[in-house]
C-alpha cells in the first residue's frame, strides 16, 4: 500500500503544508465532487454512547478528516437532535471550501420515539435551521431522512426541489429504509420499497444520490439497488460500511457496550452473532497481511465497498482523529483479483434469524 506523506493539522481554514491528496469521485448527473471515503459524523453526537461523545476529540476528527483528503461530511438535523449539525458548523465556518456537506431532513425527535414529517412546510423551516446551524450559505446534498407515510412523497420532494431552484441546495438525496427489517419477513428485495419511492420521486426531480447500507457484513444493497443507482447516474453512499465496527476487528465477543449503545440490543452483537462472524474478520485479516504493515481490517472492508463502483462512496462513522485517518487511507488500497475472490469465498454473515 503506497503512502502519501501528510501532516495533521489546520490553520484557518487553509490547508497546511502536506495537505493529502487523494481520489475523487463524482456522484449524481451534475457530478458531484467529493473525496472517495467520506465522514459520517452521527457516532460525534448520537447513536453509540454518550460518555464517549466529547465535542472537542470530534472536532479533531473532522479536521484530520479533512487533512487526509475527505470532504464529504454526514450530518442530519436528528442526530443530538441538532448537536451534530451545530458541531459540523463549527468546522465548516472555518472550512467551508474544504467541505462537501449532506445534511438530512423528515424525521423529528421525540422523547422515547422517533416520527416522520414529509410536509413542505416543515421541510423548508428545516433547510432554513439546518443553514444556520451548519453556518452555511448552501447545502451540497440534502437528503430524505424517511418518507412520512402520511404525505405523498412527490410532495416532500417538490419542497426539497424548490430548495434547489432557490439556490439553498445543491442536489438531493434519498435514504434507503434498511434492509434488515424486510430480511426477517423472507422479503425477496429488501429495497423494493426504497427503489418505488425512487422511481415516484425521480418524475418530480433528478436524485443525485442514495443512502444506504452496504458492506461485507451487508451486502443486500447489491442485488437491486446498486444496479439502479448505477444505470442512472445515481450515487450510492455505503452507510455503517464497517458494520457498526464490527469490520473493524476491535470488537471482543462478550465484551460488551454501555447500556445507552444501539448494539448492545442489536441481534448481530450478541455474543454468539459475533463469535458467529469472526471468520468474516478474520478473512479481512489475511487479506490485509498481504498488504503490508499498517493496512487494517478496516481498510480492506472499505476498499472493497469502493471496488463496487465509481461512483460509490463509503461513508464510515468515526469520533476519533486515529479511525477518521486510518479510514480515510483505504482510498490508497487496491485489492486483488485474489483478495475479492477471498472474500466473495467467505461465509456469509448470520443474523439471530438466521
Amino acid at each position: 500500500m503506497r503512502r502519501i506523506p501528510y501532516r495533521i493539522g489546520y490553520f484557518g481554514g487553509r490547508h497546511r503544508e502536506g495537505y493529502r491528496q487523494v481520489e475523487r469521485r463524482t456522484i449524481g448527473a451534475t457530478a458531484l465532487d467529493v473525496g472517495a471515503v467520506g465522514l459520517g459524523c452521527m457516532p460525534m453526537s448520537w447513536g453509540y454512547s454518550r460518555s464517549q461523545q466529547r465535542g472537542d476529540r470530534s472536532l479533531r476528527a473532522v479536521h484530520a478528516a479533512l487533512d487526509a483528503g475527505v470532504s464529504l461530511l454526514d450530518t442530519a438535523d436528528m442526530y443530538g437532535p441538532f448537536t451534530n449539525e451545530l458541531l459540523v458548523g463549527r468546522v465548516l465556518k472555518e472550512r467551508r471550501a474544504d467541505a462537501f456537506v449532506s445534511t438530512k431532513c423528515g424525521l423529528l425527535v421525540g422523547d422515547q420515539h422517533v416520527v416522520a414529517n414529509g410536509r413542505p412546510g416543515y421541510v423548508r423551516r428545516a433547510c432554513d435551521a439546518s443553514l444556520r446551524r451548519l453556518q452555511t450559505d448552501v447545502i451540497d446534498l440534502y437528503q430524505l431522512h424517511r418518507a412520512d407515510p402520511e404525505v405523498p412523497v412527490e410532495e416532500t420532494w417538490g419542497a426539497m426541489a424548490e430548495l434547489v431552484a432557490a439556490g439553498k441546495v445543491r442536489a438531493l438525496g434519498l435514504c434507503a429504509v434498511g434492509a434488515r427489517p424486510a430480511r426477517r419477513g423472507g422479503t425477496a428485495d429488501p429495497y423494493e420499497g426504497t427503489i418505488r419511492q425512487l422511481e415516484r420521486v425521480q418524475q418530480v426531480f433528478p436524485v443525485a444520490a442514495v443512502e444506504a447500507e452496504l458492506s461485507v457484513w451487508s451486502p443486500e444493497a447489491l442485488e437491486r439497488l446498486l444496479p439502479w443507482c448505477r444505470a442512472r447516474g445515481v450515487g450510492l453512499l455505503a452507510a455503517m460500511p464497517l458494520g457498526s465496527g464490527f469490520l473493524t476487528g476491535t470488537l471482543t465477543p462478550g465484551g460488551g457496550f454501555e447500556p445507552d449503545d444501539p448494539r448492545a440490543r442489536h441481534p448481530r452483537f450478541t455474543a454468539e452473532m459475533m463469535a458467529a462472524n469472526q471468520p468474516l474478520v478474520a478473512g479481512l485479516r489475511r487479506v490485509a497481511a498481504r498488504h503490508g504493515d499498517g493496512v487494517t481490517p478496516a481498510q480492506v472492508a472499505l476498499a472493497w465497498v469502493l471496488g463496487q463502483g465509481p461512483h460509490v462512496v463509503p461513508v464510515p462513522g468515526t469520533k476519533r482523529e486515529r479511525w477518521a485517518v486510518e479510514n480515510a487511507g483505504a482510498a490508497e488500497l487496491r485489492l486483488t483479483a485474489r483478495d475479492l475472490a477471498e472474500i466473495d469465498a467467505l461465509p456469509p454473515p448470520r443474523g439471530s434469524w438466521d
